[in-house]
């Protein structure tokens, strides 16, 4: 199996537990190839974001473990995938891109569970 990156929309950021396991099908997640990161990840490490817990301010993404985005780093996130020529050709991004709008229209966190 390759190894992805799951990203999901937390309904409501105050219930997570605070043992998040992994359960992409709780955040109705898309899934990307680990291969998309290797080229973004300058940018992504310019994006706040919380590591396991809204206690670890970060920035980027957890590569091996659980990232929360909040509502006001996903526009930065979005033009990251946006501007990605293969977001014509792959469903993968043309998803995550679909789910990253709805994240931003509706305020909400993502979640996002590393290899």
């Amino acid at each position: 199996m390759p190894c992805v990156h799951d990203f999901g929309i937390v309904e409501d950021v105050s219930a997570l537990p605070e043992d998040i396991g992994y359960e992409p099908e709780r955040y109705g997640c898309v899934w990307i190839d680990d291969g998309y990161l290797d080229d973004w990840w300058s940018r992504l490490e310019l994006i706040p974001t919380f590591f396991h817990t809204l206690d670890r301010p970060e920035l980027g993404l957890a590569r091996y473990g659980i990232t929360l985005i909040p509502p006001e780093s996903l526009p930065a996130l979005e033009e990251i995938v946006l501007s990605d020529r293969r977001i014509q050709t792959d469903e993968q991004l043309v998803e995550l891109s679909r789910v990253l709008r709805e994240a931003i229209r509706r305020k909400k966190h993502m979640i996002h569970f590393g290899v």
